[in-house]
């Protein structure tokens, strides 16, 4: 008893997987993919803004002689939304991020600059370590420092919060009991 949708297939006996002809296809084969702009840019030809998380129709391809440990790059091919002037950006997996190719000027980005500098703080202060235990002990007191004095300050913000919130409810009170008794004051009138 076979239902109507079969799902079986017939293969012959002389049947060979290996004799099915395999599909050649180009190494630079560009496929049409949908993604977001992933920083914001501008337009060389026309000045067009185009901000981060505009979605577009775009042409991927892989970079040809270009990996980073063994990773392939991409290149993405999309179109101004206001001058349809071609914009292409690759992937940068070192930095994981996307690198600006050509068409558009990417947007001054305070946030990477801050995230460098930090690391480079950061580093610097790993190698001053390396070479000197009594900077070790000189950057914790100073951490532990700056710790307490934001708690510090917190504690002063908590405190000046409950008094203002007191100093209000009190008032309030005064305030309510003054209403009540002119109140009676006018029954009684």
């Amino acid at each position: 008893h076979t239902s109507a949708l079969s799902l079986q297939k017939y293969y012959p006996p002389d049947f060979d997987p290996a004799k099915i002809p395999k599909l050649k296809l180009p190494k630079d084969r560009q496929y049409v993919v949908r993604l977001m702009a992933p920083f914001n840019m501008r337009c060389k030809t026309c000045g067009e803004y185009i901000y981060k998380g505009k979605k577009f129709n775009a042409r991927k391809e892989t970079v040809q002689n270009e990996v980073y440990l063994g990773l392939p790059i991409f290149r993405f091919y999309i179109k101004c939304t206001r001058c349809l002037a071609e914009i292409t950006f690759k992937t940068d997996p070192e930095n994981t991020d996307y690198t600006m190719e050509h068409g558009a000027t990417r947007n001054f980005q305070a946030e990477k600059l801050l995230e460098e500098e930090e690391k480079r703080m950061q580093r610097e202060r790993e190698e001053e370590e390396l070479n000197n235990p009594m900077k070790v002990l000189e950057n914790r007191t100073k951490d532990s420092k700056l710790e307490m004095e934001v708690l510090e300050n917190l504690q002063e913000l908590k405190e000046l919060n409950q008094r203002q919130a007191n100093v209000d409810f009190e008032a309030m009170l005064k305030q309510y009991k003054e209403y009540e008794e002119e109140q009676k004051r006018r029954e009684q009138e």
